[in-house]
């Protein structure tokens, strides 16, 4: 059953990893009228998903904030648009509680996965996204593994103003400096600091984001070792603000563990306020991301 279908139900009740559609409507509901989404969360990270493989969507910024503003609208942290791709399984559209498109989002990869591996039956599918093609595994109940690219710390690429030490940025915000700069899809800097909870990072970051360093902004990270696998993550995202998880974050606190010499270990949890991921991070860089998906209901925009 087509994705676009289960979209036009008014719930869907999961059990045991199936969709069953649910028919009945209250007898004081009004007959359902306009595009139907999904609401999904990873980690308390929420997206507003429609499906606009058949018919095309293209929301204006008007648009986009109201439907992700939980005061006008469903409430979201983004707004994903599945379309179309000519070469894999899906086209995913990512864009920001302002309007603007945005290139990764791990969190919506898992949830988008999830769905087209429910509509597939499948156990693999591939996402084609402005930064590139991820592909995605079935891993267990509501669960999704993300291959997210090769981890990128290439001045350029991420993109920075200026050719800087990616792996030591001169660059000092308050209690944090001496960051890493990294890009898996989107621009990353990290810090690490001895106590993640001592770090005000939202009074912090939006300073960071706004320096001329990073021409498209930049997604500011704190990091904590625990142990040789283990990592502790708060990341302050562009335009979202402070998320209590973030994938393509998690992904590179990981790599810059082990960039910084602090782990010699290629599999590490990151743990994030709203709950833990599996990085996998293999010998060409490439990070792979394993976590949860949750459905939280339907309805019509």
């Amino acid at each position: 059953m087509r994705l676009t279908n289960v979209l036009y139900n008014r719930a869907i009740d999961i059990r045991s990893s199936t969709i069953r559609y649910m028919s009945q409507t209250p007898s004081f509901a009004s007959p359902a009228t306009g595009r139907p989404f999904i609401k999904m969360h990873g980690l308390r990270n929420h997206f507003v998903i429609v499906d606009a493989r058949i018919d095309d969507y293209a929301p204006s910024v008007e648009e986009v904030v109201r439907i992700c503003d939980p005061k006008t609208g469903v409430g979201a942290d983004q707004l994903i648009v599945i379309e179309p791709s000519l070469s894999v399984d899906a086209f995913m559209r990512i864009i920001n509680v302002d309007g603007r498109e945005v290139e990764a989002c791990g969190n919506a990869t898992r949830c988008v996965a999830w769905l087209l591996l429910e509509e597939s039956a499948l156990d693999r599918v591939v996402l084609e996204t402005i930064a590139g093609h991820i592909a995605c595994t079935r891993s267990g109940e509501r669960e999704v593994s993300c291959e997210m690219g090769r981890v990128s710390m290439d001045w350029q690429m991420i993109p920075l103003s200026r050719e800087v030490d990616t792996c030591h940025v001169d660059y000092t915000a308050g209690p944090l400096s001496d960051g890493i700069a990294l890009n898996v899809g989107n621009p990353h800097i990290v810090f690490f600091v001895d106590d993640i909870n001592a770090i005000d990072i939202e009074s912090l970051a939006p300073g960071i984001q706004q320096d001329p360093l990073f021409p498209e902004q930049v997604n500011v990270g704190i990091a904590e070792l625990l142990a040789a696998d283990h990592l502790r993550s708060k990341v302050y995202e562009r335009a979202a603000g402070l998320t209590t998880a973030c994938g393509s974050g998690a992904c590179v606190a990981a790599y810059a563990a082990l960039a910084r010499g602090l782990t010699d270990h290629r599999r590490i949890k990151v743990s994030m306020p709203a709950g833990d991921v599996m990085i996998d991070i293999d010998d060409d860089g490439v990070a792979t991301m394993t976590g949860p998906v949750e459905y939280c209901f339907s309805g019509f925009l």
